[in-house]
């Protein structure tokens, strides 16, 4: 056999330059092809590095990269993952290109306070900040002009260690940009582009670091540069880091700096999408310049409302901002001067009531006034949220508060597992040859309800393997959990957790809201039911508690306890240091997704979503999404789609329904087998829950968006009342 020819050299520059580009935009965080590669040329730093494709490079010497490629098999591998990538940036015709080709041009300018997008990149607290990376994108899939804007937290948000005491402590690690997927944004002579925002007494330099997410460009603000004062340097160092002062000075930031950078950039956006309160005071950034040319204080009011839509994400009034009128005084005093707004004006723009001196100023209240249209992120949610804010248009009945809902979904394919991934794409190669664009589809979920396109044995095998991928996965980082391990230690804990046992996931932030003890208020009942040899059950659970919320922490605390010292031990674990990464392997690897918000105060929430597509059936309150989802075959309600006023009964009479369901339900059904094994109605509801996936996806949210917000008209009689203040 002849010997394979080695790549000319051009050849080789031509794959690491391609690689290059390729770890600089974040489309390989949802492409299996592309994670293979970084993979494979460091297994053990794609582990250690936070699957970082970026950080592998730098692992990676140029030498070594270019005599690894002279490895024909993986040459080709290179070459196919750097086509379809090249195919996706310059795709022969898109959605958006279809049917929204005028945010091309003006693209949406889409602000939010955090983004999360992959775990190499931690700069969200939570939920809100996945939802917007999925927003993110989802618009790049779809082709949608639209650029994000947020701030680049050096430290991040903060990782989670357990102390002796089973109490959560934080501590921050300095994010080196060298190392990761985001540029610095330059000028044509190679120096950063900067702007200036006034604030406090201070002028703070900005500059901006670029992040590809795919098609879609996000920009981060950073104030850390050596000519700033150090508590403007500080100002984005930590994810709403610090008191109310570092929080308005950090939104003061995000909203005049953000529409700045975006006019130093020569973007001009379209339409400007808050993403939740923090970003509200862009609004008083467009007042400026509008007055700035010459136009009335209402003038500019009205033409400033032309551009903005908000979204409230928070049901929970403690959520919302506020701010006192001498923080506002103190923190706005230079940038106030510039818009040459009396302070009693602005904080009308911030108050219910603007003539109540006592009212602090509200960022929802001024995002709200200033927009043509706002939306709640669920169905009960909308409802929730046209109470809360009736005050503002005392004019309408609550049911006609012009605040509408598009329902939060999920990025399928960032989500999806690898294994998963890798699983459809051989299963639709034959058929489908871009099946990820087939994947979004009603079409494909809807097959999967066919068991000739899936036997019941196939699709059992596949939850097997998720299963046993995450208890391998809970073994591994619970081991590094120990302080002092000893030899003995390996075996211990490769014997910990039982594939065979039904695994139940509770993995999100710890807010007290979201009740995680709530299973365990009837404990010797559901010690009895985990012990059952011939049925077992075991919990895996994950999340932080904010560094200020010490009942969150209390929650975390009790449950580690029991998990060590309590007769759960063995069937109860904590994974510390909850991220991106863990959520994944939470979602796709347990047998049911546990969900115990106290109703109505999760908005929507977005991790059973990312359950569904794994075949991992939803246990969930009526609450949020899944009030919208469920119908009764595609996974298991606790209780009705009502709740009692009082919260000590709310909380009881949950309990009760949730170890109801979870005995006479859950359990039986997982654990009633046929002559082979295979427990046919429960993967019936698999499959149902399956089909359920395309309602609850970023692809469809964000094709809602554009047709009924982006480019929606305003509505008459949408504006908050004369009477609130505007």
């Amino acid at each position: 056999m002849s010997a394979t020819k080695p790549l000319p050299p051009e050849t080789v520059n031509e794959l690491v330059q391609g690689l290059n580009r390729l770890a600089y935009n974040l489309w390989w965080t949802w492409d299996q092809g592309a994670q293979d590669v970084f993979a494979q040329l460091s297994p053990r730093g794609w582990q250690n590095l936070f699957h970082n494709a970026v950080a592998i490079l730098r692992e990676v010497s140029d030498y070594e990269l270019r005599v690894r490629l002279q490895d024909p098999d993986f040459a080709a591998q290179v070459r196919q993952v750097l086509e379809a990538f090249d195919a996706y940036m310059k795709p022969a015709s898109t959605w958006a290109g279809k049917h929204a080709p005028e945010f091309a041009r003006r693209p949406v300018a889409y602000f939010c306070a955090e983004f999360g997008l992959h775990e190499c990149l931690p700069i969200a607290a939570g939920g809100l900040g996945v939802l917007a990376g999925d927003h993110l994108k989802s618009a790049s899939d779809l082709g949608l002009g639209l650029v994000g804007v947020s701030l680049f937290y050096r430290e991040g948000y903060f990782q989670q260690a357990i102390d002796a005491n089973n109490w959560q402590t934080e501590y921050y690690s300095l994010l080196n940009p060298r190392h990761l997927p985001i540029e610095p944004v330059l000028d044509p002579k190679g120096e950063p582009i900067t702007v200036t925002v006034r604030i406090a007494m201070s002028l703070a330099r900005v500059r901006a670091w670029r992040v590809n997410v795919g098609r879609v460009t996000l920009y981060l603000l950073d104030t850390d540069l050596p000519e700033n004062e150090a508590f403007i340097s500080d100002l984005t160092r930590r994810v709403y880091g610090g008191d109310s002062s570092v929080r308005i000075m950090q939104e003061i930031l995000l909203g005049v700096g953000g529409v700045r950078m975006l006019r130093a950039l020569g973007i001009v956006p379209s339409v400007f999408h808050m993403n939740e309160g923090h970003s509200a005071f862009l609004t008083l950034e467009l007042l400026r310049e509008k007055l700035a040319a010459g136009r009335t204080f209402e003038q500019a009011i009205q033409e400033t409302r032309q551009e903005c839509v908000f979204t409230t994400h928070t049901p929970v009034e403690a959520g919302h901002d506020r701010f006192s009128r001498d923080l506002l005084c103190y923190a706005g005093h230079l940038f106030l001067e510039e818009l040459r707004l009396d302070p009693d004006k602005l904080m009308a723009l911030g108050r219910v009531h603007p003539d109540n001196p006592n009212e602090p100023f509200c960022m929802t209240v001024l995002a709200l006034k200033m927009s043509r249209a706002a939306n709640a992120v669920s169905e009960l949610h909308g409802r929730v949220t046209r109470h809360m804010w009736h005050a503002l248009y005392p004019d309408v009945p609550v049911d006609k508060v012009p605040i509408g809902h598009i329902t939060n979904g999920v990025h399928l394919m960032g989500w999806m597992k690898g294994t998963l991934r890798s699983y459809w794409r051989r299963k639709l190669a034959e058929h489908h040859h871009h099946w990820d664009a087939y994947i979004n589809s009603p079409e494909f979920w809807n097959r999967i309800l066919d068991p000739s396109f899936i036997s019941d044995e196939e699709l059992w095998a596949l939850r097997y393997k998720l299963r046993r991928e995450l208890i391998e996965f809970t073994r591994r980082r619970l081991l590094l959990q120990q302080h002092h391990v000893t030899q003995s230690d390996f075996i211990t804990f490769d014997h910990l957790l039982n594939p065979d046992a039904l695994t139940i996931g509770f993995a999100r932030r710890f807010a007290t809201y979201k009740r995680a003890p709530l299973i365990f208020q009837r404990f010797d009942d559901i010690v009895r039911l985990a012990r059952d040899k011939a049925r077992p059950v075991q919990f895996i659970f994950a999340g932080k508690a904010h560094p200020r919320d010490d009942e969150g922490k209390r929650f975390i605390q009790h449950i580690i306890h029991l998990s060590k010292y309590s007769e759960l031990k063995g069937h109860l674990v904590f994974i510390e240091n909850y991220d991106i990464h863990v959520a994944r392997q939470m979602v796709s690897g347990c047998d049911v997704w546990l969900n115990t918000p106290r109703r109505p105060l999760e908005a929507s929430g977005t991790s059973g979503m990312k359950a569904l597509c794994h075949g991992c059936l939803n246990l969930s309150i009526m609450d949020g999404w899944w009030r919208e989802a469920y119908d009764g075959t595609n996974g298991f309600a606790i209780g009705p789609d009502a709740h009692p006023d009082s919260v000590e009964e709310q909380d009881r009479v949950d309990a009760e329904n949730l170890y109801r369901v979870l005995s006479e339900e859950v359990i039986p059904l997982f654990y009633q087998r046929d002559a082979q094994g295979i427990p046919r109605q429960w993967i019936q509801r698999i499959r149902r829950s399956m089909a359920t996936v395309p309602r609850f996806t970023t692809d469809r949210m964000v094709k809602e968006y554009v047709e009924r917000y982006y480019r929606q008209a305003p509505q008459a009689g949408s504006k908050p009342s004369s009477k609130a203040g505007t």
